[in-house]
């Protein structure tokens, strides 16, 4: 095998190969961990990204440290972390799961570390570690790279037909340029005889234009419930307060959730967020009504019985009138009842989402009755492969999207071999 050839030239009309090869299209995790995997086991490689650039949101994950997957080593609590595809990754999971991906990584020199709340990272602390990983990889396999390679049409048999003209005729092809937010753009993969399920941004933000809460920008509160008004939706956990919004992992994982309800209502609800995380409106109020005899001749803003941040704290009383010299002992029955409101179930109206360019994830891709859990492949079109996101699977936050990518993309790679070869 040759050299890893990155961002080769296009101006040939035709590549014909006379080894079996497999054409991965998309440069991102899923395709990349295929693309590599594949090669090590003696396949023929050639990846498309119809980009410039390769494996970015890896580089992006994570605040750029790169949240390689979750420390569950549980299938059945794993799967319960994917809004849609838990019955289609929990198959799959059989196959390459948690244990797999740190031991993947360990053996090439990359060790993995686990945060409090279970996300997992490289110890550098830097996505870069990841990359270069992937990358040598690649180049130690010869794994053919050619970037600003945009597919537009794949033809049963295989030719894989590129905007710029030039044609890969291949023996397999593995999809896995990861999910498009419009249902027009899978059109070349509707032609390949494939359903899909209509694409809905899933991690998003919730936007709250002209609501003054965004004047404590950068205030977290660790442990949030949030629930979306008049629907089952609730997330607990973190919760940051932004200049558009809130966001945070509570917020993130009920976008998750609520991905198709909340696009259904074109983003417009309210939400109701307990600052406490678990007390009730009775709890608040007897822990209130504590403090009153405990703090008499104290000031309410000087301290508060439920551990909250100073600023949204004195922002909780200025909404609901209380003046900042009153006493404890003297707080009024009337804002009583509106600060145990506000703490316990506070209203806040939504009007649009904020998506992260490069680390959204959509909800929607390619219908997951149509593609066999153990192989990856098309029920369609034998010989088509499917990896990561393009797949109507969708996880929260917390590195549940990266392990179905290193999942899906390393079946795939042992699938490919053990046909080809």
């Amino acid at each position: 095998m040759g050299k890893s050839n990155v961002g080769a030239s296009d101006n040939e009309p035709k590549v014909r190969s006379e080894d079996k090869q497999l054409v991965v299209i998309g440069g991102g995790a899923a395709g990349f961990f295929c693309a590599v995997n594949a090669a090590r086991l003696g396949v023929r490689v050639v990846l498309l990204e119809k980009t410039g650039k390769l494996l970015s949101k890896v580089k992006v994950s994570g605040g750029g440290r790169c949240n390689v997957t979750h420390a569950c080593y549980d299938i059945g609590e794993m799967i319960k972390r994917y809004p849609r595809g838990g019955h289609f990754v929990r198959k799959a999971f059989h196959q390459f799961f948690t244990t797999d991906t740190i031991r993947w990584f360990e053996d090439r020199g990359v060790v993995l570390k686990t945060e409090e709340d279970g996300r997992m990272f490289p110890v550098s602390n830097s996505s870069q570690t990841i990359i270069d990983c992937l990358m040598k990889e690649a180049s130690a396999y010869g794994v053919d790279i050619r970037t600003h390679a945009e597919v537009v049409k794949v033809e049963p048999g295989f030719k894989v037909h590129l905007a710029s003209g030039q044609v890969f005729e291949t023996h397999a092809v593995c999809i896995a340029c990861g999910g498009y937010p419009k249902s027009a753009m899978f059109g070349w993969i509707r032609a390949l005889g494939h359903t899909i399920e209509e694409p809905a941004p899933s991690l998003f933000t919730f936007n709250m234009p002209g609501n003054d809460i965004t004047k404590l920008m950068g205030v977290s509160v660790p442990d949030a419930r949030v629930r979306v008004g008049g629907s089952k939706l609730q997330e607990k956990g973190p919760l940051l307060i932004t200049h558009w919004g809130m966001s945070g992992p509570a917020v993130l994982k009920l976008s998750a959730w609520g991905a198709r309800e909340l696009a259904g209502v074109e983003y417009r609800f309210t939400v109701l967020v307990n600052w406490t995380g678990e007390l009730t409106e009775d709890a608040v109020r007897g822990r209130l009504q504590q403090v009153r005899y405990e703090w008499a001749g104290g000031k309410l803003p000087g301290k508060n019985p439920f551990g909250l941040p100073a600023r949204l704290w004195e922002y909780a009383l200025e909404v609901c009138g209380i003046r900042s010299d009153l006493r404890w002992a003297d707080l009024p029955v009337k804002e009583t009842n509106k600060l145990v409101r506000f703490l316990a179930a506070g209203e806040f109206a939504v009007a649009g989402k904020t998506t992260f360019k490069e680390e959204f994830v959509t909800a929607g891709g390619v219908k997951l009755a149509e593609v066999d859990p153990a192989t990856m492949q098309s029920r369609k079109t034998p010989g088509i492969f499917f990896a990561g996101e393009i797949l109507d699977v969708d996880g929260v936050t917390g590195g549940f999207n990266f392990q179905h990518a290193w999942t899906s993309g390393w079946i795939v790679a042992e699938t490919v071999a053990r046909h080809l070869l």
